[in-house]
């Protein structure tokens, strides 16, 4: 299994520590048009429901897939149980086409923004953060389906469109990076899951919003306990847990490629830059305060 790390000397922390940074900074960028007012009602008057964000999630996430099935949508997505994905894809092609929802995606984004930052939206700050982030983002080869299909999109001009639009493509990216690491782990999607809440990284419940039954999520632990990786109460043990260590070093790694056309002083500018949005983000009260993404746990 792949490490992430060197014998002697590990010449490589620095480089996974930025990417790492880098992740937490533009991480509230990308998703909080997920939860944003502007989104839901773009989602609205396209015709998906919003009691719930689940049809507008499924729907602005995939759209730069095509019309992409199920199946597709699950592999690309890889930690929402089959049966969730089913129930919201392709019923989202039947009430709007992809390149629709394109182009309200990019509306909401552009008026999320507009009503977080006002004015601040459309400076020349923002557009050299969008310039530098626009130079990482065209560096990401692409490691997936995800990652390609918003490399693959045309570029909003409006600077803080293109700032969310380029940390995007960054953070599928590093996603689809991260679902190598799972699998040369030997975790599955659900395994994925559990061994996550194992170490803490958020509690069991915040992960049922991926759509498993308990009983697909106690096979997974009793899977998991049998390698030795969680105990009988489900928390990770010393192996577990260095197991999910690894995940992270090998994600990192794999997400700090990109990071290499900037200099030091040039990513050092653009966390900077970055500080508007992400406390904009972050005190808009929008983004859920435990994720299960695990940022601030892992």
């Amino acid at each position: 299994m792949h490490t992430g790390t060197d014998t002697g000397t590990d010449t490589g922390a620095g480089e996974r520590a930025a990417a790492r940074r880098m992740w937490h900074l533009l991480e509230p960028v990308h998703a909080v048009v997920y939860y944003a007012p502007e989104a839901y009602e773009e989602a609205a008057a396209l015709g998906y429901g919003t009691a719930e964000r689940w049809p507008a999630y499924f729907a602005w996430r995939a759209a730069p897939l095509g019309a992409a099935g199920a199946e597709e949508t699950t592999a690309a997505f890889h930690s929402f149980s089959p049966d969730m994905v089913a129930r919201y894809v392709p019923e989202s092609w039947r009430i709007a086409a992809p390149d629709a929802v394109l182009a309200a995606r990019t509306r909401a984004v552009t008026r999320t923004y507009a009503a977080l930052l006002g004015p601040g939206a459309d400076t020349p700050g923002v557009a050299e953060a969008a310039t530098l982030a626009r130079r990482v983002a065209g560096a990401a080869v692409p490691a997936g389906p995800l990652s390609a299909a918003n490399a693959a999109l045309p570029w909003p001009g409006e600077p803080a469109t293109a700032l969310w639009q380029a940390a995007t493509v960054i953070r599928e990216h590093r996603g689809d990076g991260h679902l190598r690491a799972l699998r040369e782990a030997g975790l599955d999607p659900v395994e994925s899951l559990v061994s996550f809440a194992a170490i803490g990284a958020a509690p069991p419940e915040v992960f049922a919003s991926r759509g498993w039954t308990p009983t697909a999520w106690e096979v997974a632990r009793s899977r998991l306990a049998a390698r030795g990786l969680v105990d009988a109460a489900g928390a990770a043990t010393e192996a577990g847990r260095e197991l999910r260590a690894q995940v992270e070093r090998r994600t990192d790694e794999l997400a700090a490629a990109p990071w290499r056309v900037l200099s030091d002083d040039e990513r050092e500018h653009l966390a900077k830059a970055l500080e508007p949005f992400w406390v904009a983000a972050i005190g808009s009260g929008l983004l859920p305060g435990v994720n299960t993404l695990g940022i601030g746990k892992v």
